[in-house]
């Protein structure tokens, strides 16, 4: 008798499956789905975050830089002055390589007679500064007895007051002014650091004139891409030309105010007028508050170097913001164009931050800084924006 083979069993359908292998399957089916929703859903929480992670790390990168410029200014200072005299000295070099001359020889001349004439400026005004600095404490109380005709309705108006509020006392003499002087420790102490920061600095402007072609020739080659060093070049080369022609025209614009201030005061017959003339010309570098300082200074003067307090000693003054007014308003925009006019509030704003950061040298510096960064962010991609806000 042959034994009957056993048959297996069909397979159970789908839906008598047991519940756990189900729920398993089910599981399995959903996990990828679900998981590419979460990913999908992460990022898009990241990009909604983005801009303010960009922001957070930019405010981070623009305080670490205040903090490295603010650290670093005894070595970044001179290294812009030299800059900047080296891109107003460059033409003349350049006219010298177009006679054949070597840039090393055109280069020693022009810091020769740049040496030679802050030499013979700082003799010519040492003097009258020294003089004045030493002689205001004794120009301010020689001038106070000028003022009693001014002042005395003013000095009756106040002992009444006094008299009313405060019971009658003995006046008490105010204390005396202390002198001010300078002693030769205070000129020997100052002196190297003044001819160390003067000499680095002419140092820097010469290898500046020799080598700058070279450098910014080794920098294009460097540059990747012929269309890339074609642009390099077109962004370096009108640099060079733009911040050239802005600052030989700012420095002879500046240097004709001085000439016409030392003239002005000489015809008023005020004293030492190439002292005031020179600082009406420093000071025309910083726009604006310059101007204000310097009509501030010459209404002292004015009246220090008055006989009698009358409104004669103010004449200086009025005229002199009357040239300014004149040269900032007509003569500056005529010879500069519009290309090179800056918006007064972007040159306040700028004044003020990098006044506070480098004191009196950034002030000076800071429109040749802020015309520079126009110039460079008017040929680079994505940053003629701030081109157009300090534009005027």
């Amino acid at each position: 008798m042959s034994a009957e083979i056993e048959k297996p069993p069909p397979p159970a359908a789908v839906g008598n499956q047991p519940q756990p292998a189900k729920r398993a399957q089910q599981a399995a089916a959903n996990y990828l789905p679900r998981q590419a929703a979460r990913g999908a859903y992460t990022a898009r929480g990241i990009r909604r975050h983005l801009p303010a992670v960009r922001m957070t790390l930019s405010a981070m990168l623009f305080l670490a830089l205040m903090y490295t410029v603010t650290l670093t200014k005894a070595l970044l200072i001179p290294l812009v002055l030299a800059a900047f005299l080296g891109l107003a000295l460059n033409p003349l070099v350049a006219v010298g390589a177009r006679l054949h001359l070597p840039r090393w020889l055109s280069a020693s001349v022009l810091m020769i007679v740049l040496i030679v004439g802050i030499g013979a400026g700082v003799t010519q005004l040492a003097q009258p500064a020294v003089g004045w600095f030493h002689g205001a404490p004794a120009a301010i109380r020689n001038f106070v007895p000028k003022l009693r005709n001014m002042t005395r309705p003013l000095e009756a108006a106040n002992r009444a007051t006094q008299s009313l509020v405060n019971a009658p006392s003995g006046r008490v003499a105010p204390p005396a002014p202390a002198a001010l002087a300078i002693s030769t420790w205070d000129v020997v102490s100052t002196a190297p650091k003044v001819l160390a920061a003067v000499l680095g600095v002419m140092l820097l402007v010469f290898f500046f004139l020799v080598y700058g072609d070279s450098m910014l020739r080794r920098l294009v080659e460097i540059t990747p891409g012929f269309s890339n060093k074609r642009h390099a070049v077109a962004i370096v080369r009108g640099i060079q030309t733009e911040m050239s022609r802005y600052l030989l025209t700012a420095l002879s614009i500046n240097a004709g105010l001085g000439a016409v201030t030392a003239v002005m005061l000489w015809l008023y017959h005020m004293p030492d007028p190439l002292l005031w003339g020179a600082v009406a010309m420093f000071a025309n570098f910083v726009p604006y508050v310059g101007a204000i300082c310097t009509t501030v200074v010459l209404v002292l003067v004015g009246m220090l170097s008055a006989k009698d307090a009358n409104l004669h000693a103010f004449l200086p003054a009025i005229t002199f913001s009357a040239i300014t007014v004149m040269e900032g308003n007509l003569i500056t925009p005529m010879i500069q164009g519009r290309s090179m006019r800056l918006s007064p509030i972007a040159i306040l704003l700028w004044l003020l931050a990098w006044g506070w950061l480098w004191g009196v040298p950034g002030a000076l510096l800071a429109v040749p800084m802020l015309t520079c960064a126009k110039l460079v962010c008017e040929r680079v991609h994505g940053w003629g924006w701030f081109a157009a806000i300090v534009s005027r």
